[in-house]
């Protein structure tokens, strides 16, 4: 099959394809910082604290970026804000190796190169996952399809943590500008890609389901709650692991990259994969209990452990646990409500982000915090393995509530959707003129 220009025409395998290499991007965008925190801290003298409002800085852009695509995300089409979001991918990473030598101060240069990709990244989370969403496939397997396409956000941060990480070793930090630049070509060349490919359409108007009738449901109300906290826990260990090994753990940079962020990002892809062939036959509100409840015992056996084995260990397998939560909460509300559109997968990302944003800058206040305390913070301090007076370890400690939070949700989550099926039951059997009497619990 030929499109007009005599071109072979590109199927929906393709878009699928491009849509885990937009993934890809927003795993590069988010992660390729991170790791360059302890060169910003070298170099430019910036303080744990303004490491994390980074960060912050990032997700809370995403977020604004979010919101703002609640509007228009339904109307636009996809093509126009997916070739958008590569090419302020591109823009912003190549600011990243440029700005901090022509900006006022390296902070600002850094803060704005954050800004322009941040801005990307919140495109692509709004609208790569509903496209998939609509792509045809069988409905039991929709949180499969979802999951394995959050494992390219995994893979894509594997891939930055050890090509980075590979650079450095070789070249050290006094090179680390090239670093920025060659990771742009992965956006330049996917928005090349989303010129082409086939996009399906989105929900019309008279169709969607409106976004005060979402935020009526308590349902709707429960998955922002899960998306937020899931949000808070992936990224808080993701954008905190590399720091927390080289300066509390004593372990050397390479290494600390690769058994922290690196094993951690490849776990939370594995668990993903798994998940996508496997998914349709597991129930995921349950799973997503089981999995924060191991985040849970991870967060605290990360800062208990007086062993940096261990607490690495611990960092690495966290990423198997907190695999599902995100595209899991898609997935969920994407069940409960299939007519929510892309401006409900839009204010998914909102309260993703929020999490994101939040937890990572809440954990370096905290530790900042306690580093300078003599109070109770510096008291815990003492009380928990040396973190060479960094203090992160008990930022990290009181991140363990994010995804016990979590456990809380996907519980009452549980909860709504068996009263929501007996309600279901009750109605389709007065229907037949069937009487039904629901036990006390």
């Amino acid at each position: 099959m030929r499109g007009g220009t005599g071109r072979p025409a590109l199927t929906y395998t393709a878009t699928r394809r491009a849509c885990y290499t937009g993934f890809v991007t927003q795993a590069v965008v988010n992660n390729l910082a991170p790791l360059l925190f302890i060169v910003f801290q070298t170099s430019y003298d910036v303080p744990v604290e303004m490491l994390g409002r980074l960060v912050l800085l990032n997700f809370g852009v995403q977020l604004l970026t979010d919101l703002a695509a609640v509007r228009f995300a339904d109307r636009t089409g996809y093509r126009i804000p997916l070739v958008l979001a590569h090419a302020l991918a591109v823009l912003g990473l190549v600011l990243l190796a440029v700005a901090p030598a022509v900006a006022p101060t390296p902070y600002v240069g850094l803060c704005v190169a954050v800004i322009v990709y941040a801005i990307g990244g919140g495109l692509l989370e709004v609208m790569v996952s509903p496209v998939v969403e609509s792509l045809p496939s069988p409905q039991e397997g929709k949180a499969a399809a979802m999951s394995l396409l959050h494992s390219f956000y995994c893979w894509g941060q594997v891939a930055v943590v050890g090509g980075t990480t590979a650079v450095l070793a070789m070249t050290g930090f006094g090179s680390w500008q090239v670093l920025p630049l060659l990771w742009a070509v992965v956006p330049a060349v996917n928005l090349v890609v989303f010129l082409r490919v086939p996009l399906p359409p989105t929900v019309p108007d008279e169709h969607r389901l409106s976004l005060r009738s979402l935020f009526g449901a308590p349902a709707f109300v429960c998955a922002l709650v899960l998306m937020m906290t899931a949000g808070a826990a992936e990224l808080t260990m993701s954008q905190w692991s590399s720091f927390f090994a080289e300066t509390s753990l004593g372990v050397a940079k390479t290494w600390g990259d690769l058994a922290g962020p690196g094993l951690f990002a490849a776990l939370m892809g594995v668990g993903r994969i798994v998940y996508g062939l496997w998914g349709a036959r597991i129930p995921l509100a349950p799973t997503m209990i089981g999995a924060g409840s191991l985040s849970v015992v991870c967060y605290l056996v990360a800062t208990l452990s007086p062993s940096p084995v261990v607490s690495l260990a611990a960092c690495a397998l966290c990423g198997l646990a907190v695999s599902i939560m995100w595209p899991g909460t898609f997935s969920l509300a994407a069940a409960r409500f299939p007519l929510g559109g892309a401006a409900m997968f839009a204010v998914l990302a909102v309260m993703g982000d929020l999490g994101g944003a939040v937890g990572p800058w809440l954990t370096g206040a905290v530790a900042d915090l306690t580093a300078a305390s003599t109070g109770l913070l510096g008291s815990l301090a003492a009380a928990l393995p040396d973190d060479g007076g960094t203090g992160l370890r008990v930022g990290l400690l009181g991140a363990a509530v994010f995804p016990l939070v979590l456990v809380v949700c996907a519980t009452v989550w549980t909860a709504l959707g068996r009263r929501a099926a007996e309600s279901a039951g009750v109605l389709a059997a007065a229907e037949a003129g069937i009487e039904v009497t629901i036990p006390e619990r």
